[in-house]
């Protein structure tokens, strides 16, 4: 099997994949690195199993941390998308072209296709603030508790 026998589509899923889940890795590995020794131990003091602390105490924080990243990459790899309309790709801008080349309505269809963007990074944009909120909430009626 060579490299001519995948479509373009899975190239793209592939190398997109490849590099944001590098980045997506490396930014919960910090984000589990950064939850304290002493919550750690304090689980272990407990009676918690490593996994159990890894599940109700590490893991939890650390989501609360990466969160805000995990928002960023996320909207950068919807607008990274736009590249791959280089390899010919179906998708949103590569249509714009096929579209604006065949009827002339170039400003208008990168008007819409612009537009189109805005809206998908704002949603996104919101739903990771939404979240953010929710989980803030969450840590500070356990606190008092």
């Amino acid at each position: 099997m060579t490299t001519r026998d995948f479509s373009n589509t899975w190239r793209v899923i592939i190398g997109l994949g490849a590099a944001y889940g590098s980045f997506m890795a490396e930014t919960v590995r910090a984000g589990i690195e950064s939850v304290e020794r002493g919550q750690i131990e304090a689980a272990q003091a407990l009676g918690l199993t490593k996994f159990q602390t890894m599940r109700l105490v590490v893991l939890p924080q650390a989501f609360r941390r990466v969160l805000p990243i995990l928002g960023n990459d996320l909207v950068a790899i919807v607008k990274d998308s736009s590249l791959v309309s280089v390899l010919g790709v179906q998708e949103m801008t590569q249509l714009a072209k096929l579209h604006s080349s065949s009827t002339f309505l170039f400003f208008q269809t990168y008007s819409i296709l612009a537009f189109l963007y805005l809206i998908l990074t704002v949603m996104l944009t919101r739903g990771v603030r939404w979240l953010e909120r929710k989980l803030a909430r969450g840590n500070v009626a356990s606190q008092h508790v």
